[in-house]
């Protein structure tokens, strides 16, 4: 896989450079409340400005239908990715139509312009082969050259990820090579004890990659919603918490598995419960109970692991020599059941381990909880991609990267 430097090497100085960044970030109406995606895309697009490249930087935000939705709209990305800079982008208000292609023209060298969100086009996201390569023709005649970095991304076999990059010469941008080399160090000789940490929702979403995992890790610590279906499996009371009754059998036979290759798979002794889900709006206090991980009340939702189940956790990490974290322990975003992500978060920071935090919700509470993360091995931009890349599944965008 070439890289940016290699591209730079090349000759890039006035030559249109395509990068497909991830700025899908989190919005309270034009707000941006997270900016980690555009920054972590900055060192690419600073470098190759510097180069004297023209640069055309395009990203989707949020699932719009195929069609322009103002709610979707990457203008507040334009605004902050020029702060971030310290220098003007340019907003294009259409992805390939008159705007685009004006605003593009336009571009001297050095300078750096902004596309409308690419999923208001839906050839971006379609499924018919010749939608999609329609779609990625008109992108092409916008650039000489395409530099993939929208690593949140590379898992879609979208036209912007994976027919585009076919179409012209193509490198990795830093932001991939560096996600790259990261999870091979958590999948090509890791080094142990390697213990990894799963939270968040649904246990569907995590069951390819813990399946996965059986095979590769020491240790898997469970939290968050998902604790509940494996909690159920061990025949407990999970009370009126989230719980995916059809994955139950899959659980219960990945504790065999678990047993009998002798991974250690830990659950919460202890949860924080509460009678109905807090307003994470107002933050009104929701006076939660500590109960036993076993004894959940009928009427009871667990929201966060327990104090003794972060000691526990905590302990379970200090020894190990990689971790890997994806998702987080609780409802983090209400500070009543914010204490156990917390407590994994620091417990990283505290490890002499190479850590991963794995994208998504978990590095949002990494940044929403104040914790540094720079104290941390690695923030990945991407969830769903590094889930996948862990499974052991080829992503789509890495693909097309691929000479």
């Amino acid at each position: 896989m070439k890289t940016i430097d290699d591209l730079i090497d090349g000759g890039v100085a006035g030559k249109r450079v395509f990068v497909r960044a991830d700025l899908n970030v989190p919005l309270d109406g034009t707000t941006i409340t997270d900016d980690g995606r555009i920054r972590a895309v900055v060192p690419t697009v600073a470098k190759l400005a510097e180069a004297g490249a023209k640069v055309v930087v395009a990203s989707h935000l949020g699932r719009p239908k195929g069609a322009p939705d103002p709610q979707f709209s990457l203008a507040p990305a334009a605004k902050r990715l020029a702060e971030l800079l310290g220098r003007g982008v340019a907003f294009a208000t259409d992805t390939v139509g008159e705007s685009a292609r004006t605003t593009v023209a336009a571009l001297a060298d050095g300078q750096v312009a902004l596309l409308e969100n690419l999923r208001f086009n839906a050839g971006e996201t379609s499924k018919d082969d010749a939608e999609r390569g329609a779609f990625a023709d008109s992108l092409a005649e916008l650039a000489d050259l395409y530099i993939g970095d929208g690593f949140g991304a590379v898992h879609r076999k979208h036209a912007s990820v994976y027919d585009l990059p076919a179409r012209l010469p193509h490198a990795a941008g830093y932001l991939i090579a560096a996600e790259v080399d990261v999870l091979k160090r958590l999948t090509e000789d890791v080094e142990r004890p390697y213990a990894v940490v799963l939270g968040g929702a649904k246990v569907s979403d995590k069951l390819g990659v813990i399946d996965h995992l059986l095979e590769k890790a020491d240790r898997i610590l469970i939290g968050g919603g998902m604790a509940y279906t494996f909690l159920k499996a061990q025949g407990h009371e999970v009370g009126i918490s989230l719980l995916q009754e059809d994955q139950i059998p899959t659980v219960r036979e990945y504790l065999e598995r678990a047993a009998s290759k002798g991974v250690e798979f830990v659950l919460p002794v202890d949860v924080l419960v509460s009678p109905e889900f807090p307003d994470l709006k107002t933050k009104a206090p929701a006076n939660p109970a500590v109960v036993a991980a076993d004894a959940i009340p009928a009427d009871q939702e667990g929201l966060d692991i327990g104090p003794r189940t972060r000691e526990l956790y905590a302990a379970k990490l200090a020894d190990a020599a990689t971790v890997f974290w994806n998702g987080p322990m609780g409802v983090f975003e209400h500070p009543d059941f914010a204490e156990g992500t917390a407590a994994v978060a620091q417990a990283l920071v505290d490890s002499p381990a190479f850590t991963v935090v794995g994208g998504g919700d978990s590095a949002a509470a990494v940044r929403t909880l104040g914790f540094d993360e720079k104290a941390f091995g690695h923030i990945s931009t991407g969830g769903g991609a590094s889930l996948e890349y862990l499974e052991g599944k080829t992503l789509p965008g890495l693909a097309a990267l691929e000479d």
